[in-house]
């Protein structure tokens, strides 16, 4: 792993890596605990700034030039800034279930399966995540794992006696 092809990259690049990342740890962290506490809203509003940072800074990334300059990823960044509108207004409306399902699709969608699409070939975090040294590549997935493991065997689940 090298940080070098990210620290050579354009600014909306390295803007956008930076929102994303924290957003993908602090979502996997609010995706697993408690909701509706004052700390779970309280990251949440941050969480989503984050978001909102990481589809606007993507209008500013044309490494992949399908449409004048754009790409289909690019449908996605509208998906959430509208989705970031929704899941703000049914929160406000204590419709949780739809909060939970706009926020979960853009976590998953947004920072999950759009991250593991950057790891492809070609692209500039494959580069970041597959050169240099291999093993602290190794260390930095097998980190992650665990802490998605963790996220999701920590989980409170319903109905689970103490």
């Amino acid at each position: 792993m090298t940080l070098e092809p990210l620290l050579n990259a354009p600014p909306a690049i390295q803007i956008h890596v930076a929102a994303v990342v924290p957003a993908a740890i602090l979502g996997a962290y609010l995706l697993a605990r408690p909701k509706g506490t004052r700390l779970h809203r309280l990251l949440g509003k941050i969480w989503m700034a984050l978001m909102v940072v990481t589809a606007l800074s993507s209008f500013f990334i044309h490494e992949i030039n399908l449409v004048y300059g754009f790409s289909p990823i690019h449908l996605l960044s509208v998906f959430v800034l509208a989705g970031s509108w929704r899941a703000i207004l049914a929160a406000r409306r204590h419709d949780i279930r739809t909060h939970r399902r706009i926020v979960s699709g853009m976590y998953f969608g947004g920072i999950v399966l759009a991250g593991l699409a950057t790891l492809l070939p070609g692209r500039l975090m494959h580069a970041v995540a597959f050169s240099g040294n291999s093993w602290l590549t190794l260390v930095l997935f097998g980190l992650i794992a665990a802490a998605i493991v963790a996220a999701v065997g920590l989980r409170p689940r319903r109905g689970r006696v103490a």
